[in-house]
């Protein structure tokens, strides 16, 4: 790690590593925002850039700095999170024509609908709205400095309103702020030349802009080479290299990104520019960040999500305790929460937003806690009441751990779902685990726990339907763990994330698919930032999907199904069953109906009720530091 823990200077701030958590609309606010930023400086990150902040009162952010009023509340915050050796910066932003407040308010470079959010036709602004704004941006710096920030960064990517007057997609002005490149820029380089002026010479001034904006008539990586050029005349002092625009129709941050992707878009602007250059997405590894240093392509690397996973990624990583990281899988659990405008959660680390609830605290009187159950939920349950200094014994009945984590993983482009148990089996080393044991009632009394978390997850429904029990029937388990399916064609009966994952997974075997959902709409369950990359992977590999029908009945050449008041015969040689799953509650509810119960008995996860690993792993954290 000698490359990604050298410091590094910018302008007048020194770093101590090369790691940047750039901003992320978290949403939290007061106590609880401090708490997570804290965790995160804790960790050992280099510079953490907090944001999206607001210049403007007429399209406020959870932070904001378009008045003096909140220069107190912004430096108790930056003090809080330097006092762990951590720089800190803050991201000015204007949504332009993202605004989620309707009105008049809404404004943009030009009167362009964004075909995302409120779709809401912007106004364009007027040249004195514009010197207005730019010096909005530069008065949010001065406050910024004031408020004892160690940088100040303003927002060029992304789809926001300096992106929109960068692009030709979304300027098409005729004045001398639209036109030519050069032009298109004024606006950003007017906000830089005035901030300078206000911050001094010395202040460090960042840019976040993209790479490629990845969206029709947009501007290219050469565009934003000509444009990365003038930043750095102008006085720019970093750029932070992002992906695209929230509208832009390509996968930019789940999973089935390859890491590193888009390393490259970093690598160009560095070669025209000599400021240091901050590498972004689905950099999720050290070991990967470090590599992408050495070989030059970049400065520093940015890691918002890693670190919402694992805020001690970096200190780990320094120490060499690489296996000990809670890797961040892209799942999306947090972006999916960005934009409902709702506080960010993590899959994988349910303390996120909840730092000082979920701090580990050692137990006075230890007890014996059994844990029946090895998923997510259970392996969680089993981590945190261990580190509290309880007696931990886990049965697990498969013969390792991670439950249906382990299914998913095994789908086309899903393999870091594999990071989970991984993370997990480093965690409980040092716990009593038992594979292939059925726990019951009478084993548990024998044990004489103190604590019994039932964790035994949930199993697949099977519909009662004629020719269910045919041969060429399975469920979506079955498949996953293994089973042969013979034949060409594949009919998968349910269409949400299940169902979905699976007819992708048959057509990587090189099955004809065919999804059969009940709702008038595929991937229903899937959170919002990932089921529309879902359905243009179906598209892509040619699965076939039909809506609004009910299967009555499996035969050996095909299913039959009820379709808007019609029968139809659906051909296929094999039927897959993924229409969801039902709690295994039989030892919670035999344990429950004990008149000597062996100790105090915890139902979580899909035990309690079918969800998601989220709920689960977020369940057994909640009853661990409760015992």
């Amino acid at each position: 790690m000698d490359h990604l823990f050298k410091h590094i200077k910018i302008r007048s701030m020194d770093l101590k590593n090369r790691i940047v958590m750039p901003s992320i609309g978290c949403f939290f606010i007061g106590e609880q925002l401090k708490d997570f930023y804290r965790e995160r400086a804790k960790g050992g990150v280099g510079l953490i850039v907090i944001g999206p902040t607001a210049v403007d009162e007429d399209n406020p952010s959870y932070i904001n700095v378009y008045s003096d009023e909140f220069i107190p509340e912004l430096k108790d915050l930056a003090e809080s999170i330097k006092a762990d050796g951590s720089k800190v910066g803050l991201q000015l932003w204007h949504p332009g024509r993202y605004s989620s407040f309707p009105g008049d308010h809404v404004v943009s470079a030009s009167d362009i609908p964004a075909p995302i959010f409120t779709r809401q036709k912007p106004r364009a602004l007027t040249i004195s709205e514009i010197e207005k704004l730019e010096d909005e941006f530069a008065d949010g710096a001065l406050r910024t400095k004031k408020a004892g920030f160690d940088c100040v960064e303003f927002t060029a990517a992304t789809g926001y309103l300096i992106s929109q007057f960068l692009s030709s997609a979304t300027n098409k002005r005729t004045d001398k702020y639209g036109g030519s490149l050069e032009n298109r820029a004024r606006f950003l380089l007017n906000i830089i030349s005035k901030t300078r002026e206000r911050v001094g010479e010395e202040y460090p001034i960042l840019c976040r802009i993209s790479g490629n904006e990845f969206v029709e008539g947009g501007n290219t990586l050469d565009d934003q080479k000509s444009i990365a050029v003038m930043l750095e005349k102008a006085g720019v002092d970093a750029l932070n290299v992002n992906v695209g625009w929230h509208e832009s129709p390509i996968d930019q941050m789940s999973m089935m990104v390859p890491r590193g992707s888009f390393v490259y878009l970093a690598a160009g602007i560095k070669e025209v520019v000599n400021i240091p250059v901050i590498a972004s997405h689905r950099i999720n590894d050290p070991v990967l960040a470090d590599n992408i240093i050495k070989e030059g392509k970049t400065d520093m690397v940015a890691m918002a999500r890693p670190l919402i996973a694992d805020p001690e990624l970096p200190k780990k990583a320094k120490e060499g305790r690489i296996d000990e990281i809670r890797t961040c899988i892209a799942c999306n659990s947090c972006f999916d929460r960005v934009f409902e405008g709702s506080p960010i959660t993590c899959l994988v680390n349910p303390a996120v937003g909840r730092e000082r609830e979920f701090k580990i605290t050692r137990v006075n009187t230890p007890k014996k806690v059994v844990i029946v159950g090895g998923g997510p939920g259970g392996m969680e349950a089993a981590r945190v009441a261990h580190l509290r200094g309880h007696n931990v014994s886990l049965y697990e009945k498969n013969g390792r751990l991670g439950g249906q984590v382990n299914l998913i993983a095994a789908c086309p482009e899903m393999e870091e779902f594999a990071n989970v148990p991984r993370y997990y089996k480093t965690q409980l080393k040092d716990v009593d685990i038992a594979y292939g044991v059925d726990v019951t009632p009478n084993f548990l009394i024998d044990q004489r726990p103190d604590a019994v978390i039932v964790a035994t997850g949930a199993s697949p429904i099977i519909p009662n339907i004629q020719g269910v029990k045919n041969k060429n029937v399975c469920t979506a388990f079955d498949l996953l763990k293994g089973k042969e399916m013979n034949g060409k064609k594949a009919i998968v009966v349910g269409g949400g994330g299940v169902g979905c994952d699976v007819a992708l997974f048959l057509r990587s075997k090189g099955k004809d698919v065919t999804i059969v959902e009940m709702l008038d709409k595929i991937g229903n369950d899937i959170g919002r930032t990932t089921r529309w990359i879902i359905k243009d992977k179906l598209k892509e590999n040619n699965i076939e999907t039909i809506t609004k029908a009910r299967v009555i009945a499996i035969k050996d050449d095909g299913v039959v199904a009820e379709r808007v008041g019609k029968t139809i015969n659906i051909k296929g040689d094999t039927v897959v069953l993924a229409v969801g799953t039902a709690s295994n509650k039989e030892l919670y509810n035999a344990l429950s109906g004990m008149k000597d119960r062996p100790g105090e008995i915890y139902l979580i996860g899909d035990a309690l009720k079918p969800r998601k690993a989220l709920d689960a792993i977020s369940e057994g954290a909640e009853i661990a530091h409760k015992l």
